[in-house]
């Protein structure tokens, strides 16, 4: 057998003799999975908080005022305060809107939202509707709308890829650049030296025998997210399953290679530890693994692109999601063909090349 193969075949023995090591990979995602994933459960909206504001002489019209508006929407919790403590209510996020009855206006109310609640917009288009229908009594109210709960849209859809893409990262830099500079901390490269191995050998079987590791893990994600509720999520995909197989193979080799560079000169674990959490905790809150990158400034966003796991992300999700096929590699969100530079194939291709090679100009053994 070739150097290569014996050296990839014994980690994955090494690692088989680990049980610790076999939870942390395939155990510990599927549990972070369905933590996640059963704490953002798609669910219909508890209640819309609504202060109406009352006085001692108002308060019975207020208490009749409640009971027609809960009755036409049960969602509805509405209390009754003085306009101060309603004003501090919605001030501390204790509400969401504060109606005040006013015969001089124009709809009879008066309402304050604060804008920076999301629950305020939901608030104030519910108090809308319930205004207008007090003044037009008579008016015809569209039919309820159908829910829609569909494989796609839902919290868990968007979470499952972001997820995979940082199993790939994770496993990239703590499963192969950690892994060794652990070996040169307990004087194991230095025995590899007295062997007529290859650098690249030796790098290129810890990338591979990761990236299996790393294979199976991602399906058991994939294949328990696909089961139906309680046990999963019904997640499906919607795009092309060989270009999200191709997906994780780029974004595995590309995180490896980056694993291979910071461990290439590194003589501590401390030093090893700083490097990857420096490179990877940037890209945890601005690469739209748990919310979309989107959120973040127009003047950021090239950057962002530029990120790895931004790359990754974007193409899990739109083959996951958006049912892409092969363009999901070479264009980035958008679908301009002058997104090719910030596509996953170059960002990932050019991040993981440049570890790779930079790894064998810089390593060494001791």
């Amino acid at each position: 057998m070739s150097p290569l193969s014996q050296l990839v075949l014994s980690r994955i023995r090494e690692f088989l003799r680990e049980p610790a090591a076999i939870f942390w990979v395939y155990g510990f995602p599927l549990v972070l999975a369905f933590i996640l994933g059963t704490a953002f459960r798609n669910r219909p909206v508890e209640s819309i908080k609504i202060d109406v504001v009352v006085t001692d002489e108002t308060r019975a019209e207020g208490e009749k005022l409640v009971a027609r508006w809960k009755e036409k929407d049960p969602r509805l919790k509405v209390e009754l305060n003085s306009e101060a403590d309603a004003l501090d209510r919605l001030r501390t996020a204790k509400t969401s809107l504060v109606v005040t009855p006013d015969p001089a206006a124009s709809a009879r109310y008066r309402t304050v939202a604060d804008d920076n609640q999301p629950g305020s917009v939901l608030a104030k288009a519910a108090a809308d509707v319930l205004i207008l229908r007090e003044a037009n009594p008579d008016a015809k109210v569209p039919e309820a709308t159908q829910a829609v709960d569909q494989s796609g849209g839902r919290y868990i859809d968007f979470l499952v890829p972001g997820l995979i893409g940082t199993n790939l990262m994770g496993g990239g830099l703590f499963g192969v650049g950690f892994l060794i500079v652990d070996m040169r901390v307990r004087k194991l490269l230095k025995r590899y030296l007295a062997t007529p191995m290859r650098k690249s050998d030796f790098m290129l079987s810890i990338a591979l025998s990761r990236l299996l590791f790393t294979l199976i893990e991602i399906a058991l994600l994939l294949g328990v997210a696909h089961l139906p509720a309680p046990v999963g999520f019904g997640l499906t995909v919607h795009g092309n399953w060989l270009v999200l197989g191709l997906l994780v193979l780029l974004g595995g080799g590309c995180f490896a290679g980056v694993g291979l560079l910071i461990a290439s000169r590194v003589r501590t674990l401390e030093t090893a530890s700083g490097f990857m959490n420096a490179f990877m905790l940037p890209q945890w809150l601005v690469s739209g693994v748990f919310f979309s990158s989107d959120t973040f400034p127009a003047w950021l966003q090239p950057l962002i692109q530029l990120l790895p796991l931004t790359a990754l992300n974007n193409g899990l999700r739109a083959v996951v999601n958006d049912g892409a096929g092969f363009e999901a590699l070479l264009l980035a969100p958008g679908g301009h063909w002058t997104g090719v530079f910030f596509s996953p194939l170059v960002v990932l291709g050019a991040w993981g090349g440049v570890g790779f090679f930079g790894a064998i100009k810089l390593f060494k053994w001791r």
